[in-house]
């Protein structure tokens, strides 16, 4: 069983910068598709930002020009860059991970508090 174990996360101040990391316990065959979430308690969880084999990224219009996604291959990880952070983006963050034909399976991480102070 994979395990995504994620670090970076914590507590900032509103403007500051934080750097999520989330490395695979071991390699992922057939990766289409690695990213990020977030989730508030009583909200659905939601896309923050996502990065393809090839390099493509997708961002939450909420989050762009702010955060940057990017990853290892080599090390099998995943990073997501915030800079000039809001109370908004106070939440827990998840790792995701899908895999195999058309990205069918996922891995989830366990989750990274983030909070941002005002």
């Amino acid at each position: 069983q994979v395990q995504l174990v994620e670090s970076g996360g914590g507590l900032v101040q509103a403007g500051g910068s934080l750097r999520l990391s989330c490395e695979a316990s071991r390699n992922i065959f057939s990766i289409t598709a690695m990213g990020w979430y977030r989730q508030t308690p009583g909200k659905q969880r939601e896309l923050v930002a996502a990065i393809t084999t090839g390099g493509s990224t997708n961002y939450a219009d909420s989050v762009k020009g702010r955060f940057t996604i990017s990853k290892d291959n080599a090390r099998n990880t995943v990073y997501l860059q915030m800079n000039a952070l809001k109370p908004e983006d106070t939440a827990v963050y998840y790792c995701n991970v899908r895999y195999g034909t058309f990205g069918i399976h996922e891995y989830w991480g366990q989750g990274t508090q983030v909070t941002v102070s005002s």
